[in-house]
């Protein structure tokens, strides 16, 4: 085999969410996470492919670009990508990345706990709880979430209900599971992709959203809600989701379905779990405080034979 390519990669999971950190790339000229990112999607296509792809990755992989901060507040830089390029604030890669800095020794342990991260959204503070050289716990706070428009009539073949939209990381599409008659677990899981189809269906053409959450809030006296969340193309979201969880707790709190000062624990259909309370409200929305923890899953080098006649990768969905 001759090697042309070479990448060591760490992977670690938040919740479920696969993240795939890397910290060596082309050598590139950038003076700014802004120039990176703006160069990113054309300097690093064929890692993007390398490593995100089948047979080495699979279609809900996210990938993790480390880099030395640009501001010296920071403790590092992080660029944020999927199959298609550079992507916006992700949160589960922040626990994730933190989690991979701290344990594999690359950034010091400080007293505090406190550290920053600079993204192309700004420098993110996040605090991580250490013990026995072992992330504990990830705590950090989102972007305010809005609720837009609630109750909205939705219809199409025999799916008649209602749905509401929320502005997170994304703008979701909630609908609510009380009516429908199967449950959020995994043995339901061909049924509620067809319902998940049909929802998507159901917005596509007639309502702006990025992601749809069915929700299931028959808990929430007990502080817990379960989640499916898909993505437009109904690839189902590997975890309880940062945004999700945001989006939900926004919904119910302006419901006056559960109290605001109370944590909110959400499921997902993979029994992933994070949790979230409220910590700001503001005219623009509501700020939350999540807790959640990374896990890593392996270290690895990834190479690339030229002769290989998958040197692209693939990917199914």
């Amino acid at each position: 085999m001759k090697i042309q390519k070479s990448y060591t990669a760490t992977d670690v999971h938040v919740a479920g969410e696969a993240y795939r950190i890397i910290k060596d790339g082309p050598l590139i000229h950038y003076s700014s996470i802004q120039e990176l990112n703006e160069q990113f999607s054309l300097a690093y296509e064929e890692e993007i492919n390398f490593l995100l792809n089948e047979p080495r990755g699979f279609a809900g992989l996210m990938g993790c670009l480390v880099v030395p901060p640009f501001k010296s507040e920071a403790d590092a830089a992080v660029i944020f990508f999927d199959h298609n390029g550079t992507v916006p604030l992700q949160y589960g890669g922040i626990a994730a990345v933190i989690t991979a800095l701290l344990e594999c020794g690359q950034l010091k342990a400080k007293s505090s706990g406190e550290y920053r991260l600079e993204t192309i959204s700004g420098v993110i503070g996040v605090a991580a709880t250490m013990k026995d050289d072992e992330v504990k716990l990830v705590k950090l706070r989102n972007e305010p979430c809005q609720v837009v428009q609630t109750n909205v009539p939705v219809s199409y073949l025999d799916l008649k209900t209602e749905v509401s939209l929320v502005q997170a990381d994304h703008l979701y599409a909630i609908f609510d599971k009380a009516e429908l008659p199967f449950e959020i677990e995994l043995e339901d899981l061909p049924v509620i992709n067809q319902w998940g189809q049909k929802a998507i269906e159901a917005l596509e053409g007639k309502h702006a959203f990025s992601r749809v959450i069915l929700m299931d809030h028959s808990q929430k006296n007990e502080g817990k809600i379960k989640t499916v969340t898909f993505r437009p193309d109904c690839y189902i979201v590997r975890s309880p989701g940062f945004g999700t969880l945001a989006a939900c707790c926004s919904y119910l709190i302006e419901n006056g379905d559960i109290p605001a000062d109370k944590p909110i624990e959400n499921e997902s259909i993979f029994n992933g779990k994070l949790t979230a309370e409220l910590s700001a409200q503001f005219e623009a929305g509501y700020e939350f405080s999540f807790s959640a923890r990374g896990f890593i899953t392996g270290m690895q080098t990834y190479v690339l034979d030229p002769a290989d006649p998958l040197f692209a990768g693939f990917l199914l969905k």
